[in-house]
C-alpha cells in the first residue's frame, strides 16, 4: 500500500479513536491521540501540553452523562510526516442535568508521526457553527464570510 494511503487511513483512524474516547469516557485513550506538545483552540480557549488539554476536557466533560462526538467529512492533506486536515463535528450531549443539546462545527487540524511512529494531533481548532436544542431550533452560527444565497 502506498505509505500516503497507509498514513491517510492511520490519521482517519485517530479522528476515529478520538470520537469513540469521548463516547466511551476513556480519558486516557482521549488524551494519546495528542502529541505532548499539542495545542486545542475551543471554545475561546487555547490550551497546549497534553495534561492541559485533557484537565480542560475533562472540565468541560464533568457536567456531562453522556456525549457522544461524529466526524465526518474528512478531508486531509499528508506531506511526510505531518499532515492537515478538517472534519465536520456533530456533537449530542446528555447533560447530568437538564436538557440534551447538539454542538456542531468544524474542526481545523495538523497532524504529526510522532518518534513512536503514531499519529497525533499536533493542533486542534474547533469553531463551533451551532449550539443548542435537538431539535435545531436556536438557528446556526455561520462562519465569518458567510452569506444567505440570493
Amino acid at each position: 500500500m502506498d505509505r500516503s494511503v497507509s498514513d491517510e487511513l492511520a490519521i482517519r483512524n485517530l479522528v476515529a479513536r478520538y470520537c469513540h474516547a469521548i463516547a466511551e469516557r476513556d480519558d486516557k485513550a482521549w488524551a494519546e491521540t495528542w502529541a505532548a506538545d499539542g495545542e486545542w483552540k475551543v471554545l475561546g480557549q487555547s490550551l497546549r501540553g497534553r495534561e492541559a488539554i485533557l484537565a480542560h476536557y475533562r472540565g468541560l466533560i464533568a457536567g456531562c452523562r453522556w456525549v457522544e462526538q461524529v466526524a465526518s467529512d474528512g478531508v486531509i492533506e499528508v506531506d511526510g510526516d505531518t499532515a492537515r486536515g478538517q472534519w465536520q463535528i456533530a456533537e449530542t450531549i446528555f447533560p447530568k442535568e437538564g436538557t440534551p443539546a447538539i454542538n456542531k462545527g468544524r474542526y481545523s487540524d495538523q497532524y504529526r508521526r510522532d518518534p513512536d511512529g503514531a499519529w497525533r494531533f499536533a493542533r486542534r481548532e474547533f469553531k463551533g457553527r451551532y449550539f443548542g436544542a435537538t431539535d435545531l431550533s436556536a438557528g446556526p452560527r455561520p462562519p465569518a464570510g458567510w452569506s444567505e444565497p440570493s
